[in-house]
């Protein structure tokens, strides 16, 4: 059968660096930190004691205090960029087939602030299981669509996928499908998480995944970089209105960019580590070249998975460099995580807007914070080193890997 094309005809954002779609991009471009010391919680005994916090966020300029009470803050982060991004599509939500609206979205872990807290009180307590009634549904991590689609009406495909890290790339790529075999219209697909919290940021920790750089935090993200030592920990939301090319063009939609194709794969190799030659990352971003019928040289910017770990990234780049051959120093390549931290499963999502726009405005967001060449890194490669630079790119790849060896890779193409 013939598959049909999909496009992005709308974005949403709330992010550590910028709490819409247009604040997120300018502080990429102006490479803007945002790390700074923790205030959801008291990190004084912790390890790590800052992080990327969504900021001057008050959650009852978008629902009333009642509502928001029975939601986590990863969900209410989520109905706020779905706003957004609806509202940026110019969707007509009287007119529009909701049967053939979804939403699909991703979600690492959900609501594990409200499991702790939940959990806590009751330890805490007399033994009397005294737990609220929103408990559950609070923390499940399929709640946010549900929000999304009860509060548009939207009566389409409805759930979402957790896999890590790669959990929005992965919805993307679902909503892909889903709209390309003929089942869908509209999806309105993503990522949220907000982890940010005695156990998100204690779990980490013992891993020993997070860095530990409290004295530098604003530079603490630093991928590429010889002396990164972690991951710092994100929160946020990202939100894309994929839709069927005809129906955007027939309803007059602005189109941000096409979605040409997707891929996935697993490293099928250890919990929490990469494969150390890359096999994984490998596979993915063939697959979704093959996915969406180009070749290696027609890629020009890659959004990497790029975390600030000192496995992670030399695996990476090294897998870039086996799949791309000399081409690969032609390729602008960038991690945006040096700003917004990382944002666990709603990571796919906000850097996929930032590859979307990083061909509409031709302009790549830098990687910041690099001081130190990495001498496993090759030399030869463009990584977009603490400053924007100009680029008239077409086709933008983004690379999304997560715990347990999830690996989710998307394309997009610039649209004239």
């Amino acid at each position: 059968m013939s598959l049909k094309r999909v496009v992005v005809t709308g974005l949403g954002a709330l992010t550590p660096v910028g709490n819409t779609v247009q604040e997120y991009w300018d502080s990429l471009i102006a490479g803007k930190s945002g790390a700074e010391p923790i205030t959801h919680f008291n990190p004084e005994k912790f390890k790590t004691k800052f992080a990327c916090e969504v900021k001057n966020f008050e959650v009852t300029a978008f629902m009333n205090r009642k509502e928001a009470r029975k939601l986590d803050r990863f969900t209410q982060y989520a109905i706020v960029a779905s706003d957004e991004a609806i509202k940026d599509s110019n969707l007509n939500l009287e007119t529009v087939d909701k049967s053939r609206v979804g939403v699909i979205w991703g979600a690492g872990i959900g609501g594990i602030d409200t499991f702790h807290n939940e959990v806590k009180n009751f330890v805490e307590g007399d033994g009397t299981p005294r737990y609220n009634p929103f408990f559950i549904p609070k923390m499940i991590a399929d709640i946010a669509p549900g929000n999304i689609s009860i509060r548009n009406g939207f009566m389409g495909p409805n759930f979402t996928t957790v896999s890590a890290c790669a959990s929005s790339a992965n919805a993307l790529i679902d909503a892909l499908n889903y709209i390309r075999l003929g089942h869908c219209d509209v999806i309105v697909s993503g990522g949220s998480e907000a982890a940010i919290g005695e156990s998100g940021v204690g779990g980490f920790n013992a891993l020993h995944a997070l860095s530990t750089n409290n004295d530098n935090y604003a530079s603490a993200s630093k991928p590429f970089d010889a002396k990164r030592d972690g991951f710092v920990l994100g929160e946020g939301a990202g939100a894309l209105i994929l839709e069927e090319y005809e129906h955007a063009k027939n309803r007059g939609a602005k189109i941000y960019a096409e979605v040409l194709g997707g891929g996935l794969s697993s490293d099928a190799y250890h919990m929490t580590a990469p494969h150390p030659d890359g096999l994984g990352v490998i596979a993915v971003m063939k697959n979704c070249l093959k996915d969406a019928g180009i070749q290696p040289t027609d890629v020009d910017h890659i959004n990497t998975h790029g975390t600030s770990t000192p496995l992670g990234d030399v695996a990476e780049l090294k897998a870039i460099g086996e799949v791309f051959g000399d081409h690969a120093k032609n390729i602008s390549i960038n991690s945006t995580k040096s700003m917004t931290g990382h944002l666990l499963g709603a990571a796919g999502a906000i850097e996929a807007i930032a590859s979307i726009l990083a061909l509409k405005n031709s302009i790549i967001p830098p990687t910041i914070n690099h001081s130190e060449p990495d001498p496993a890194i090759d030399p030869s490669l463009n990584l977009t080193l603490n400053k924007a630079q100009e680029r008239s790119a077409t086709i933008a790849m983004s690379n999304t890997f997560g715990f347990g060896g999830h690996n989710a890779c998307v394309l997009f193409k610039k649209i004239d």
